[in-house]
């Protein structure tokens, strides 16, 4: 299938070769181009032997150099991917999306389970999907790594939990993938009652016995917001709850450590807060290579904060109130790192806002899913001496495109509360150098 192209840059060597917008990309050097892990995948070589058709249909054929530099040659398409997204076909029990209010925008109901978006984007796929073309082409072009929704490794119970026939077959993917050194990053969304306990210990084991392959297995607690309405009964964890799967994760761990080998699965940093246990040190996440997960989040921010400050030219100047706003789980760690913060600059005073998520309901307590609406509220008539207010950027659909989920945008924000909002990057090295520049460092 051929591939429309929107733009053909000018100057570029496709341009110079004749190629104009509207043509259609057929094949690289004889490999047909169905999409974008194609189109990087093939366009990778020196020298190119590109088919295309114009737009009167008649195909041709041009050689074009693009030493090695796929952007080089010129061409850009509708979408990254160069075709649709991929949408989820699974009707999980736990599922985040059918948890949303109506109402908000489209995007936000989209399901993805790409596997382009795997490895492109770190995007988490369940493998449901895939066909065997595609499995053929991911161990042929050796995309790695690839982050799998797994879940449990009980095929049965990952029927029921996933509500789809083929989620206990498509495990066998995993195993494909790991004999043809596909390097796999695991996450497991643990439901109290359904997988953890003996499913979990289950599941930690099944993954382990795949081999080298599987570098990371993540434990995320499930999402549960006040919009359940004819949905799945599910409960949230409890302190017990929690601990038990975090005695199961160590148990699993202190036998791969006694066998000479690097721990594998982790917790999210929520398993240790509805714990009420201490957060492990940052040699306990080697390469923390399940960030995005919530997997070490806190204590590589903490981290990272002490030695920017450490380093810091201590500096005086004029009192300022400084604003932090972040969600209810991340509060008492902002709170500790400004009391650091003050205690070298003892001229400014940060105030820490705890934004509770009215939205999707108390029990969401991350700061990436606080709304625009949400935050006016946990300020408004609260910050009338503040110099500004910082906010982490994950609460934003991105840097380039400053809005909240719920459409309202910073700009929106600081109207409403008669103060500049500043959002600011999600590591402690951000948050110190923020900071320190709003005292003139």
């Amino acid at each position: 299938m051929a591939v429309k192209i929107a733009k053909v840059e000018k100057k570029s060597a496709c341009y110079r070769k004749g190629m104009r917008d509207g043509d259609s990309l057929v094949a690289i050097n004889g490999n047909l181009i169905n999409d974008v892990l194609d189109y990087r995948f093939y366009a990778a070589d020196d020298i190119l032997k590109i088919t295309y058709c114009n737009a009167k249909g008649k195909e041709k054929n041009k050689k074009v150099r693009s030493n090695g530099d796929v952007d080089s040659i010129g061409l850009r398409f509708d979408t990254y991917l160069m075709d649709r997204h991929h949408s989820c076909k699974n009707k999980c029990i736990f599922c985040f999306i059918d948890q949303m209010p109506k109402g908000m925008r489209s995007s936000l109901y989209f399901k993805d389970d790409d596997s382009r978006l795997s490895f492109l984007f770190g995007n988490y796929i369940t493998l449901t999907g895939l066909s065997e073309s595609e499995a053929d082409r991911i161990i042929k072009m050796h995309i790695s790594p690839i982050n799998v929704s797994v879940h449990t490794m009980n095929p049965e119970l990952r029927v029921q939990m996933m509500k789809n026939p083929h989620a206990g077959s498509s495990l066998q993917l995993l195993k494909r993938f790991a004999d043809a050194g596909i390097r796999l990053n695991t996450q497991l969304v643990l439901c109290p009652g359904i997988n953890d306990g003996e499913e979990l210990t289950f599941s930690l084991q099944s993954l382990a016995e795949l081999g080298e392959y599987v570098q990371s297995i993540a434990a995320v607690p499930v999402g549960l917001t006040k919009h359940r309405e004819g949905l799945y009964n599910l409960t949230a964890y409890t302190k017990e709850t929690a601990e038990d799967v975090l005695r199961r994760i160590d148990a699993f761990n202190e036998v791969l450590l006694k066998n000479g080998k690097q721990r594998l699965a982790f917790a999210a940093d929520e398993f240790y807060l509805a714990a009420e246990r201490e957060l492990p040190d940052v040699s306990y996440y080697g390469d923390f290579c399940q960030l995005d997960n919530g997997v070490g989040m806190l204590t590589l921010l903490e981290a990272d904060f002490a030695d920017a400050l450490a380093q810091a030219t201590e500096i005086s100047g004029e009192k300022k109130v400084i604003g932090l706003a972040t969600g209810v789980a991340a509060y008492p760690y902002i709170c500790k790192l400004s009391r650091m913060f003050m205690q070298k600059f003892p001229h400014i005073t940060i105030r820490v806002h705890k934004i509770v998520n009215h939205f999707f309901g108390e029990s969401v307590t991350v700061a990436g899913l606080i709304t625009g609406k949400d935050l006016i509220g946990g300020l408004q008539s609260k910050v009338s001496d503040e110099y500004c207010i910082l906010i982490p950027d994950v609460m934003l659909r991105s840097k380039e495109d400053p809005v909240f989920l719920d459409d309202l945008t910073v700009d929106d924000i600081s109207a409403s509360v008669g103060r500049q909002i500043i959002p600011v990057g999600n590591g402690g090295t951000e948050l110190f150098a923020a900071l320190y520049s709003m005292i003139g460092g």
